[in-house]
């Protein structure tokens, strides 16, 4: 059953992230320009002048799972009558039901992570970021507690049944490069051919260099409000007309989600969810923005939410297209391949930024919808933001 009881209940009234290029380059030269409380902080104070309002306004908080809840709430001098801690993903899902139970009617959104500077392991003997979240920290007395691993392994099991090819996969990586180069916020600039990403390293085979995330510092902030309210705020609120979630639990430390349904059941099921809410098709999508700590990410999610057929999306990517240049624009900022890694958090950034139009040399014409797909440890978590 579809339940319609989220849609348009909320809108986004205001973003604001980190200068992600300066810190960067900061960190590379040894410096350690703040902690994730002081990254958390200048996101929302960038995003409260966004949204035109001041921090008294605020009554709900949701921090990202790098920061503590009580910690955030006094460093930003906030006393709210709701709050907790969520990913970016369920963040916003969460900010909604609050905002229609009435627990709460402007919520802000907070993450920082000083993932680079701090040396934060995502792999190996002292992997961090995971616990008992992500699977592969089960594996650990085998020794495989690496990501690219668990998702190279996957990704050639698919490859195997599907026959899509390396060159395929390559056009992720090419599509998000192009929207990145548009993209003054982005670390990497540099566009890419195929060819580039094809004599590129392994990191862990099929999945090369390209394929991987980037690890940096920064902030992200997002300042969700009741409908109405949002609109006295901002002259562009961005409405919220569907969210959507579906796990996978059953067999989730054996790694089985992933290798055998590679999700797909739980993306079919937020499909109908969010395309159901917010009443709209695949066809009526302008961008689509996944979460994308790997490149394999966008193929699986592009078939698991109707995008194409299962088994077609080598096709699909090639002969349709994946980029602002041709076909459906897929990760316009760079997402985390590109622009900056900040854990599903800047893909929001970037939805809001398409559906008001901010995008710049990569906006999207006449952006009407812009779809959000996470599918990470198996939560397939959806969202759907338009005007």
């Amino acid at each position: 059953m579809i339940r319609e009881d989220l849609h348009k209940v909320a809108a986004v009234a205001g973003v604001g992230h980190t200068d992600w290029v300066g810190d960067h380059l900061r960190v590379r030269a040894g410096e350690k320009p703040q902690d994730s409380y002081g990254y958390g902080a200048i996101a929302f104070k960038a995003a409260l002048a966004d949204a035109g309002i001041d921090r008294s306004d605020i009554d709900g908080l949701i921090v990202g799972p790098t920061t503590a809840y009580e910690r955030v709430a006094e460093v930003l001098g906030l006393d709210v009558r709701w709050g907790g801690e969520a990913d970016a993903m369920l963040g916003v899902i969460q900010a909604c039901m609050a905002i229609k139970s009435g627990m709460a009617e402007v919520v802000a959104l907070v993450y920082g992570n000083d993932q680079r500077s701090a040396a934060v392991n995502y792999g190996g003997a002292n992997a961090q970021g995971g616990g008992a979240f992500l699977a592969y920290v089960y594996h650990a007395p085998w020794g495989f507690t690496s990501q690219g691993a668990l998702y190279a392994m996957m990704f050639r099991r698919y490859m195997e049944l599907s026959g899509l090819t390396e060159a395929e996969l390559g056009e992720v990586a090419v599509a998000q490069r192009l929207a990145s180069s548009r993209n003054p916020n982005a670390l990497m600039r540099k566009r890419i051919t195929v060819e580039d990403y094809l004599s590129s390293p392994y990191i862990c085979e099929p999945l090369h260099l390209f394929d991987y995330c980037l690890i940096n510092d920064g902030g992200v902030a997002l300042i969700v409000a009741e409908a109405s309210r949002a609109r006295k705020m901002s002259k562009t609120p961005v409405m919220i007309h569907g969210v959507a979630r579906s796990d996978l639990n059953r067999g989730a430390t054996s790694l089985e989600p992933r290798l055998v349904d590679f999700y797909r059941s739980a993306q079919q099921r937020a499909a109908e969810q969010v395309f159901g809410m917010a009443g709209i098709e695949p066809d009526d999508v302008s961008s689509l923005q996944i979460y994308d700590s790997f490149s394999c990410h966008i193929p699986l999610a592009l078939e698991g939410y109707g995008y194409c057929k299962p088994g077609e999306v080598g096709r699909f990517m090639r002969e349709h297209g994946i980029s602002l240049a041709k076909g459906l624009p897929i990760n316009t900022s760079g997402g985390h391949l590109s622009e900056s890694y900040m854990q599903g958090w800047n893909h929001q950034i970037e939805a809001v930024r398409q559906v008001r139009g901010e995008g710049g040399d990569r906006q999207v014409p006449d952006c009407r919808f812009v779809h959000y797909s996470s599918d990470v440890a198996g939560k397939a978590v959806s969202i759907m933001y338009g005007r």
